[in-house]
């Protein structure tokens, strides 16, 4: 194998032979007996972290190639340095995730399926004067894509799991790189970056933005730029400039573009730099992107549940891609942030996610994967035409803090009642100063890449400087919903409706409470979604429907369909009226909407009209569930208490 070149492999803290440089081993190996296997379950990674220094590189061609193995399950990771002082700057964290998807954290856009549990070849072929960064895997191109960071000097290879249970498992051998020098010309400017700042959905209306860099030995003062899509050429002169040589600067056209359905190449063409015509170097006067805008189905919306947790210190990843959704995919996208284990855990909704590792993002509950990889995800299932519209009015009284939300499903085509809704309440801006609030990072040092500026932050980030958006705060009737309000056929063009009752604690702000109503299908993933503030919500106006009144709604042969509690809502007591059939064992629980029972009680055998006083003086005001059991059957209402 080709791996140690003396001068050229170190460690990050550049001790060699210490506890972060890693073994030969001869467990595995693609060509003769060994290779460098690197293992880790620490939820931090490491030890191991190995650097291989090639110069600061930022001009000319540059390829990388090395064979992998990545153990069926593991994840594997590494990252390329823009500096020879690691951790100053990085310029691409490849991820190896456990599902055996490659994704970058600089490339939101893009992804690849590798080989697990087989060896296999990478290659990362760079041309840094056109700033394309192309990925191989058995020399077939797996796609391109220009870096925001187009420099390297080092390749840090430290064996790091993202998610739970961390199982970082890889061998790598056959390592080699390739460098082809540039020589600058007198005068050359390049384009080395085409971006458009938006959603890529057809229809919306972006700016155009650039890089360019000079490629010479002289200063550039000027240059002229044809800017072309669709079409259309809008020109531009860029002119009192003073770009020193390597100098790389960002630009933006006049005028915004809009995106059609149709992929189509973006071009920007440089010209007449320094007002001199041609420059030195004609190859790379040339950027290009791309652009294949999705067209959403009408009336879609799509649902991201992600689950985490502030003792995770994964999970910042999560909160960085999520508010990248928001900002990107807002009229298109509801972000739901379940909570595990933190005093911001809905307990009901952390039970039905059933999250085993953190962070995992659910994208339309179609399957688990890593936040970083929701973008492709959220773009697949925003082009699948729904069963139905969803609407969500609401009624709200300031003073009792009663929230009553309408969820109408408007039925696009037929169906069956197999569909079944449920409504959900998040809360933004959400923040406390319990040590539960203080969130963990593991990006801290920048030791794991860039995170959104996470790296700058302590671990764990203290309580005052963290605000936590999108928090689940509540969801009725459950995490699978209910189908009671549809009929079992369900016509073309029919509307229905279900209520939902929620009584705010005077901790939350209903200013930044969104109501997310989801429709979801026969197999548990949801087909379409609605999105409104409370304040939308009572615009659009609340619509009676099938109230749901507690977890389960069922009529039992005991109760002869009589099952009160007044006065609903209560203060200092409130009154259970029961009318039973025959001689049946009672019993009664009262359930907080964390979970938590409250008060529990087992009356014995009771028969026909009964009423059972319950003190509710010692309550916190808020909503509970009042849970009756007569012979093992279960019914529940709800009780509010003020």
């Amino acid at each position: 194998m080709a791996l140690k070149i003396a001068g050229q492999w170190s460690t990050w803290s550049g001790a060699v032979g210490g506890t972060d440089d890693v073994l030969v081993s001869n467990a595995d190996a693609f060509s003769g007996a060994n290779s460098l296997h690197f293992v880790s379950t620490a939820s931090t990674g490491g030890p191991s972290d190995v650097i291989r220094n090639f110069g600061v590189l930022n001009t000319g061609q540059f390829s990388m190639a090395f064979n992998m193995k990545v153990a069926s399950g593991a994840a594997a990771y590494f990252n390329l340095q823009k500096t020879a002082v690691p951790g100053v700057t990085y310029a691409l964290d490849a991820i190896f995730n456990d599902d055996g998807t490659l994704v970058f954290n600089q490339q939101a856009g893009f992804i690849a399926n590798y080989p697990q549990g087989s060896w296999f070849n990478f290659r990362l072929d760079i041309n840094f004067n056109t700033n394309k960064w192309e990925v191989f895997f058995d020399n077939v191109s797996q796609g391109s894509f220009s870096n925001s960071v187009n420099q390297i000097a080092a390749i840090d290879i430290f064996p790091v799991d993202n998610v739970t249970p961390f199982n970082a498992n890889y061998f790598i051998d056959d390592f080699t790189t390739t460098v082809t020098p540039y020589v600058l010309p007198a005068v050359n400017a390049a384009v080395t970056y085409t971006s458009f700042d938006g959603a890529n959905i057809a229809g919306n209306s972006v700016p155009v933005s650039f890089k360019v860099r000079n490629l010479g030995i002289g200063a550039v003062t000027s240059f002229d730029i044809a800017a072309n899509y669709n079409g259309i050429t809008e020109n531009k002169s860029f002119t009192g400039l003073s770009m020193a040589s390597l100098a790389e600067q960002s630009f933006t056209m006049t005028n915004n573009i809009t995106l059609i359905a149709s992929s189509y190449p973006m071009i920007i063409t440089l010209s007449n730099v320094n007002g001199a015509g041609a420059d030195g170097d004609l190859t790379d006067n040339v950027g290009d992107l791309l652009v294949d805008p999705i067209l959403p189905a009408a009336g879609k919306m799509v649902v991201t549940e992600e689950g985490t947790g502030t003792w995770c210190g994964w999970c910042v990843r999560g909160s960085v891609y999520m508010g990248l959704m928001t900002d990107k995919y807002h009229d298109y996208w509801a972000g739901i942030a379940v909570h595990n284990d933190d005093p911001m855990m809905d307990s009901i909704y952390n039970a039905g996610l059933a999250v085993t590792s953190f962070p995992t993002a659910l994208v339309d509950r179609v399957a688990g994967i890593d936040p970083s990889a929701m973008e492709g995800s959220i773009l697949t299932r925003l082009q699948i035409a729904p069963k139905a519209l969803i609407t969500n009015g609401a009624t709200y009284d300031a003073t009792t803090r009663t929230l009553h939300v309408s969820v109408s499903a408007n039925f696009t085509s037929s169906a069956t009642n197999a569909y079944k809704l449920a409504c959900v309440l998040t809360e933004d801006g959400v923040h406390g100063t319990a040590s539960g609030y203080y969130q963990a990072n593991y990006y801290q040092g920048g030791g794991s890449g860039v995170m959104g500026g996470f790296e700058l932050l302590a671990n764990p980030v203290p309580a005052s400087q963290m605000v936590y958006n999108h928090v689940a705060r509540q969801i009725q009737p459950s995490f699978v919903g209910s189908a009671a309000a549809f009929p079992a056929t369900i016509a073309s063009g029919a509307t229905h409706t279900m209520d939902y009752t929620f009584v705010l604690p005077a901790t939350w702000d209903e200013t930044k409470i969104d109501i997310i109503g989801m429709l979801i299908d026969g197999t548990g993933k949801v087909d379409n979604a609605g999105r409104a503030t409370i304040a939308e919500a009572v615009t659009n106006g609340f619509v009676a429907g099938y109230e749901y009144v507690g977890v389960e709604n069922l009529q039992t042969s005991q109760f002869d369909d009589v099952f009160t509690i007044y006065p609903n809502p209560a203060t200092t007591s409130a009154m259970v009226t029961i009318n039973l059939k025959k001689e049946s064992k009672v019993e009664l629980r009262v359930i907080d909407m964390s979970g938590k029972e409250v008060a529990a009680r087992n009356y014995g055998s009771m028969s026909g009209a009964s009423n059972i006083q319950m003190n509710t003086s010692s309550l916190e005001a808020g909503m509970y569930l009042v849970e009756l059991t007569i012979n093992n059957e279960k019914t529940t209402k709800r009780l509010v208490i003020r």
